[in-house]
């Protein structure tokens, strides 16, 4: 059994962001009343409720003399549940197996994972004659069911359970399909947990599996033992056919009798069996309950504390006088078995519950203290906090002190005493202030009298702030409310030339271009053709174009960058990319640069020979490079997202990179002229690191390739895509709402129901649009094909023929079209011209409001601001007369579009 250990690749960044989190099933609370309180993604938090009768409550001797008190709920003056939020190390096993299927000449790779949890193998192969460590996708026939591709260079696969695991066992495994006559020469992959969002590798980088004789200088490689194992669990006995060693396998190749192929295929494949450790954190949600009452005789204070936490608890607490909450130690008595600690503090062993889990305390304590504070350790250096900061308690019935408890009552804190890391920010620190900020703005905007007679800059003036306080408070109000909502603006009249409503998002009129395609390299003068072309994109109706990556680059299409200051490319020279921009400026259209801050290309080997050290103005070396990365040895911090498998991935955290990137995107606003930014890849790195960049170069749009999978039963599209939209979404309350996503979720759900002909799929189970412009439609950028999607790579071509379908849903919708440059230069530019212009006359915006009327298997209708109305698909349907008239504006294929007269 190898003694490899795997480790998570991401360490994930508590910084703002929530990841999803696990129900607890550890510890349960069994003889008191409890009720849980549900919020989103898998977060508990108890509410242990009093029970009807008085509990009595018997303290053991202070001192000399027996005091007996009756703690009875009805009295208390304060009482408060805190949450509990920990994590609990699980310890279980990866199995990797390899051997014949049964009655075939095919291997089988088998991996498995001996913990529950939502597992996804994410995989993809090496060929023969490839150079490098790149992946590539696995052939079609290769790919178990459920597989979805990963752009061009992995497959995800969710493991399923094990088909004789018992219920409670966590044994959870998927199979692959191996030819040993392919040209593939190994198979790689890393598992993902998608329930903590944390990845799992073999010694710092990808698992390989090869279907070849073995490099004897890569110790990377599972199964370099081949033999006989056993495969625990379920799974039962391997084959007991013997696999011959790689020793035999020498020995025996000139062997006569054996036909070629046999020596071919023992001398490429044979069986093993390995298992490898794997270690699991494991989000646990317990809560700490606190009442405080005040003895009717002694007056003095008597504060019971109660938790759920398993195993022994240690409370280590004291008192304050004033409003400082310097800590003391209370004179006696004190709690039996109480410890002082370094004449600071008192530490108490918290005394188990007879017949019920879980632990409670007594404390006695003067009229005349102020507050009580706490913090509580399990296990051995594991402290409990609130928010970094000790639980306090006051000991008055007075409201503004029993107020000021409520701020550290949504989130506690963990902390490890010798570790020292971030503290995780707080839920509710500032929640009641925002809230009444945004309540009294949006009273403000919506009030009848105000309507009348503010400005629409004043109006957009108060949304900038609405916003910006929202795109603050969004993870907080994601513990309850599932979605994000927006509200269209109302308006008191028409404007020609709508104000800047946020940083980074324009004004919410834009119509973008993508201009350009995979193609676009090869002629080598792609910003003089397209400067040939401004003009027209102009009169289309186009008010921003997106141009591809303009930096030197290892691949001719720009995104694998090397010199980051080199603007000579293939698609032009630096001077006639600043020509280009300045004629589109010249016709009243605004310019995004492609930018890629994730990965970067070096010039240079280490002593080890590999590329990870950089040349240019931005020389950096590997500590530029996150440490996780598998393949180019970098002396960074772990990742804060996913890696780019093709060049190094570098590491944001580290000051002087962030330093340099700001200068660089600033000197492309002033060098170029560019207006904003296209991120490529924004899945590489945080959401913060991006809100850092925005706020330094000041864009006056900017869009994030969010690229995410969707999620699939069976290789059919789920109806319900909430958490692939909610990762989105999650991703832009990163940036802190500087930026838009580009909004995958409508484009592929858009794809199902127009190839299958299930049109219900565009509205989701609240009858709102079923992607991110359904939920935070002023941050979605629409689009239904791109470079990537489409061109001569087409790796998610949208379904042939129907474009226009696509277009007529996302040209009327709120959002921010994209419009792909392969159709607006075809057959289909006046019908998408026509689209644009109808949009531009009705005022159609980012926050247009949305009436589905019909969603059913062959059509698809809805009405945008009482003012458009449109359907596609072969069924029929008019919009009804009443107040408004309708007259008929577009027709096309299967799709109409309709405006009130």
């Amino acid at each position: 059994m190898s003694t490899v250990i795997t480790e998570p690749l991401l360490h994930h960044d508590l910084r703002g962001i929530r990841r999803s989190r696990l129900k607890s099933s550890i510890f349960r609370p069994a003889s008191m009343s409890f009720s849980r309180q549900f919020r989103c993604h898998g977060r508990i938090f108890y509410s242990f409720k009093p029970p009807r009768k008085p509990f009595i409550v018997r303290a053991s001797s202070f001192g000399s003399a027996a005091i007996v008190e009756t703690f009875d709920f009805t009295d208390v003056f304060f009482r408060e549940t805190f949450p509990l939020r920990w994590t609990e190390t699980v310890e279980g096993r990866i199995f990797v197996r390899l051997d014949k299927e049964k009655n075939d000449q095919n291997w089988q790779l088998t991996v498995g994972c001996g913990l529950p949890g939502k597992w996804i193998l994410h995989w993809g192969v090496s060929y023969i004659d490839d150079v490098g460590s790149e992946w590539d996708q696995p052939p079609a026939d290769m790919r178990p069911p459920g597989s979805v591709p990963i752009k061009d260079y992995a497959i995800e696969t969710p493991l399923e359970k094990a088909p004789s695991t018992t219920e409670g066992d966590g044994l959870y495994e998927v199979k692959i399909s191996v030819k040993p006559d392919s040209t593939i020469a190994a198979i790689n992959f890393v598992l993902k947990d998608e329930e903590t969002g944390a990845w799992y590798q073999h010694k710092g980088r990808d698992f390989k599996v090869a279907l070849i004789d073995r490099p004897h200088d890569d110790n990377n490689i599972i199964g370099g033992q081949k033999g006989f194992g056993i495969w625990p669990g379920a799974l039962g006995q391997l084959s007991n056919i013997l696999l011959k060693g790689e020793a035999s396998h020498s020995k025996e190749e000139g062997t006569d009798g054996a036909s070629s192929n046999e020596k071919q295929e023992d001398s490429c494949l044979g069986g093993f069996y390995e298992e490898l450790p794997l270690v699991k954190q494991i989000p646990v949600h317990n809560s700490v309950c606190v009442s405080v009452r005040k003895c009717p005789t002694t007056a003095k204070n008597i504060l019971y504390l109660e938790t759920d936490l398993p195993g022994d608890v240690i409370v280590h607490w004291g008192v304050c006088r004033d409003d400082a909450k310097n800590w003391e130690i209370p004179v006696a008595p004190h709690p039996p078995g109480t410890t002082i600690f370094k004449r600071k503090a008192l530490r108490t062993l918290l005394k188990q519950k007879e017949g019920a889990k879980g632990c409670s305390g007594l404390f006695t304590l003067d009229k005349d203290i102020l507050g009580f504070l706490f913090v509580l350790r399990i296990k051995e250096n594991t402290w409990l906090n609130s928010m970094g900061n000790d639980f306090f308690v006051p000991l008055s019935n007075s409201s503004n002190l029993v107020q000021s408890i409520k701020d550290q009552s949504e989130t506690t804190h963990i902390s490890e005493k010798t570790d020292g890391e971030n503290e995780e920010v707080s839920d509710s620190v500032y929640t009641d202030g925002i809230i009444n900020e945004i309540r009294n703005l949006v009273s403000d905007i919506s009030s009848e009298k105000n309507r009348n007679t503010k400005t629409k800059e004043a109006q957009e003036s108060i949304l900038q702030e609405i916003e910006k306080l929202a795109a603050e408070a969004y993870s907080i109000f994601r513990s309850s409310m599932q979605t994000f909502l927006e509200e269209a603006v109302s308006e008191s009249k028409a404007v020609d030339s709508p104000s800047k409503v946020s940083s980074g998002t324009g004004s919410g009129y834009e119509i973008l271009c993508q201009g350009f395609n995979w193609e676009s390299n090869k002629s080598g003068r792609w910003y003089k053709e397209l400067k040939e072309k401004a003009e027209e994109v102009s009169s289309l109706g186009f008010s921003i174009i997106w141009l591809p990556p303009p930096t030197e680059s290892v691949s001719p299409e720009g995104y694998m960058p090397k010199d980051l200051y080199n603007l000579n490319s293939r698609y032009g020279t630096i001077e006639e990319l600043k020509d280009l921009v300045k004629k589109f400026h010249e016709v009243n259209v605004k310019v995004l640069g492609d930018v890629v801050l994730n990965h970067r290309c070096a010039q240079y080997k280490n002593q080890n020979g590999v590329w990870n050290i950089f040349g240019g103005r931005l020389n950096w070396d590997d500590r530029a490079i996150v440490a996780d990365d598998p393949h180019f040895q970098g002396r960074g911090n772990k990742s804060s997202g996913d890696n780019f498998h093709a060049a190094p991935n570098i590491d944001h955290s580290q000051d002087f990179v962030r330093k340099d990137l700001k200068e660089w995107l600033c000197w492309l606003r002033k060098e170029i002229g560019y207006d904003g930014w296209r991120l490529d890849f924004v899945r590489g790195f945080w959401g913060g690191y991006v809100k850092d960049y925005l706020e330094a170069s000041e864009p006056y749009f900017a869009v994030g390739e969010f690229w995410d999978s969707l999620s699939y039963s069976y290789s059919v599209m789920d109806h319900n895509q909430d958490a692939h939209r909610q990762r989105i979404i999650d991703w832009i309350n990163a940036t802190n709402g500087t930026a838009g996503a580009f909004d995958v979720t409508t484009k592929g759900i858009l794809h199902s129901a127009i190839e299958r002909r299930e049109y219900w799929r565009l509205s989701d189970e609240k009858g709102k649009p079923p992607g991110v412009v359904g939920w935070w439609p002023s941050r979605a950028v629409t689009f239904i094909e791109n470079h990537d999607t489409g061109s001569t790579q087409g790796h998610w071509r949208f379904p042939g023929g129907k474009e226009m379908q696509g277009y007529a849903y996302i040209l009327t919708h709120p959002g921010t079209p994209a419009v792909f440059y392969d159709h607006v230069f075809s057959h289909y530019q006046s019908e998408i011209a026509s689209l644009i212009s109808l949009r531009n006359r009705n005022k159609i915006h980012c926050r247009s409001t949305v009436k589905i009327t019909k969603a059913e298997k062959d059509v698809y209708a809805a009405i945008m601001d009482d003012k458009v109305a449109m359907k596609i698909g072969p069924g029929y349907y008019e919009p009804q007369s009443g107040s408004q008239r309708w007259s008929l504006a577009l027709e096309g294929s299967n799709y109409k579009v309709w405006e009130a007269t």
